[in-house]
């Protein structure tokens, strides 16, 4: 991956005038292919990205802000390194742009060239608070001691088949490249054996000292569960909490098609 080229964890220089170069893609082959997942995918899905904080001039310098909610599809070869999207956003700050929508195609040209398919833009989405579907599973009062992940944890009864989603907020990851820790939620909707509740909660634990990137780690979610549960369709999203203003959301299902839209609604923590 090239950790010692990334802006993450590293002093930089913060741009000020718009500077797609900025911009640091990161092959997903990489944590892809030491958990065997390769093309045809085994899912479907996108990593929904939320930006808070853009702002840039217009034409006669007056500034304007937006939010910004990207979305970059699970096939594109790449994703984009969080700090660098961050600078990269952060260079509008004094550029000038004759409207929202000059901005708005600046943005989706250029991230779709770092992650090497098409990334949807939309500035000013309505991005409503709601909540996980389904039970929470962080009532169950259970003993935690595996720190490694370990899809071992799950269980599930074949003699008893159902569809439903569960939630915890309890997920915590490890950034590769700082080692500061990511804190978010997590849904999982299946049809299939019953997985019991305590089970995943230990292997949602599980992760609280992993050191994975955001979208690696729901990857990992959904091929461990799919493979120990065998659920007849699967989803797995995570929301999480938003650091540098930009919070991402990877979404995975054996059930989305490319006319169906993961749905971005935000958390109470976010």
């Amino acid at each position: 991956m090239g950790e010692s080229k990334l802006p993450l964890g590293r002093d930089t220089d913060y741009p000020h005038k718009y500077a797609p170069e900025v911009l640091c893609p990161i092959a997903r082959s990489y944590s892809r292919e030491p958990l065997g997942i390769a093309e045809p995918l085994p899912f479907a899905g996108v990593d929904i990205w939320n930006a808070w904080e853009l702002t840039w001039l217009g034409d006669n310098g007056h500034p304007k802000v937006a939010v910004v909610e990207i979305r970059v599809p699970a096939e594109s070869p790449n994703l984009f390194e969080s700090k660098s999207l961050k600078l990269y956003l952060g260079s509008f700050a004094m550029s000038r742009f004759a409207d929202a929508a000059h901005v708005e195609r600046a943005i989706a040209t250029d991230l779709s060239d770092c992650a090497g398919a098409r990334v949807e833009v939309t500035l000013d989405p309505d991005v409503s608070v709601a909540s996980l579907d389904g039970p929470c599973i962080d009532r169950f009062d259970v003993d935690c001691d595996t720190w490694e992940v370990d899809a071992g944890l799950l269980v599930a009864d074949e003699r008893v088949v159902v569809e439903e989603s569960l939630h915890s907020h309890l997920l915590r990851s490890l950034c590769p490249v700082t080692a500061q820790p990511d804190m978010g939620s997590v849904e999982i909707r299946y049809k299939g054996p019953r997985i019991d509740p305590a089970s995943l909660l230990r292997y949602i634990a599980s992760y609280r000292e992993h050191s994975d990137f955001h979208e690696a780690c729901v990857e990992r979610m959904y091929i461990d569960i799919r493979k120990r549960c065998v659920p007849t369709t699967l989803s797995v999203y995570a929301r999480y909490q938003r650091r540098g203003g930009i919070d991402i959301n990877p979404f995975r299902s054996s059930r989305l098609r490319r006319a169906e839209r993961a749905p971005n609604t935000r958390l109470w923590r976010q």
